[in-house]
């Protein structure tokens, strides 16, 4: 037989208090005695009393729980590294400020269609590269909310990078180095469009790589420059270069791939296939995750904070929450980025 779910009441009648009291509690403690206090709540903790959290979220109109609206499906989010950095600069935040986090991926295909599921006091926003409605619906429904590597919106708080000015570092130094066959693993954007009608951190690290090619008379358009669409996963990584190495006359001697993950993929096909790098190929990433650092050979890479972002976009989130009835000023935070140079570059092979 189920057992009856023990009320506010019942906690009421066996501390010999009024429910106003036991409310008081959990809700206001500052309004009761230290004494009062404790007797409620060891008489609650014996009783096995827990609040219902539906209830309190209705009378308080605040759920303690701040939201993430990823743009990808949650398996795939789960496999990047990138995340789990992302989500350890949030969880600083929330541990401090006494908040959950609801994970919330796109809901049959659409960031839109999972706003209203969320019951959340806001939404960290990541990497939305085009607004389909999401930040207008946020705004009707007046929920708080932060952009992370989005494009800006005007009045809402963001943090992001030089998406552009690190990637063209990057290539610089493969240019430096004496490649022009270059292979770009670009993270897929969802669309079969022309780059140029692309958005987002994508759309600018493209940007990043023209601007470097043109200092060397090159463009995307030129043919020893391919540029692929691959998932932001490993799979993704070993896809593109299989894709890259497939045509003999046109085979890249370097890849630049827009995540570590992706690269990481690259490496990995490129042993299979017998490949040297950097002696054969080189391929460099995007993000120094902490495997980074530690694949054979380490990783040429662009360092960004990724633990910072997580955490900003949360304190961001939580003043917006805190401020009551006043808005708060949106805050723009643009973070720097670092070249890391290791053995996965090298010039190209001398045939």
């Amino acid at each position: 037989m189920r057992q009856r779910r023990v009320t506010m009441q019942d906690v009421a009648d066996a501390a010999h208090v009024s429910k106003t009291a036991v409310s008081f509690a959990f809700n206001d403690s500052s309004r009761l005695s230290e004494t009062t206090l404790r007797h409620i709540l060891a008489v609650a903790e014996e009783l096995g009393y827990a609040q219902d959290p539906a209830a309190r979220m209705l009378r308080t109109r605040r759920t303690s729980s701040l939201g993430l609206l990823l743009p990808q499906q949650l398996d795939l989010v789960l496999t990047n590294p990138y995340y789990t950095q992302f989500l350890q600069g949030v969880g600083q935040t929330c541990h401090q400020e006494g908040y959950t986090l609801l994970l919330a991926p796109p809901l049959r295909g659409s960031m839109l269609k999972a706003i209203p599921y969320a019951a959340v006091d806001g939404f960290i926003v990541s990497g939305l590269e085009t607004d389909r409605g999401e930040v207008s619906a946020l705004r009707q429904r007046k929920i708080p909310f932060v952009l992370v590597d989005s494009e800006p919106v005007e009045g809402v708080s963001s943090i992001e990078i030089d998406d552009a000015e690190a990637v063209q570092s990057l290539v610089e130094h493969l240019l430096d180095l004496g490649h022009r066959r270059i292979g770009v693993l670009a993270i897929d954007t969802g669309v079969d469009v022309e780059w140029r009608q692309w958005h987002g951190p994508v759309k600018r690290r493209l940007l990043g790589v023209e601007a470097a090619l043109a200092t060397r008379g090159l463009s995307l358009d030129d043919p020893q420059v391919q540029v692929r669409q691959v998932p932001c996963t490993r799979g993704g990584g070993e896809l593109g270069f299989e894709q890259l190495w497939a045509d003999g006359g046109k085979r890249p001697t370097a890849i630049v791939c827009f995540s570590d993950i992706i690269a990481m993929g690259a490496l990995a096909a490129a042993e299979r296939a017998g490949v040297q790098v950097p002696q054969d190929l080189s391929v460099t990433g995007f993000d120094d995750l902490a495997e980074a650092e530690n694949t054979r050979p380490g990783l040429t890479t662009v360092r960004q904070p990724i633990e910072t972002k997580g955490r900003l976009a949360a304190d961001y989130l939580v003043e917006a929450i805190t401020a009551d009835q006043q808005t708060p000023a949106a805050r723009q935070m643009r973070l720097h980025t670092v070249l890391l140079l290791r053995g996965s570059t090298a010039p190209p092979p001398a045939h």
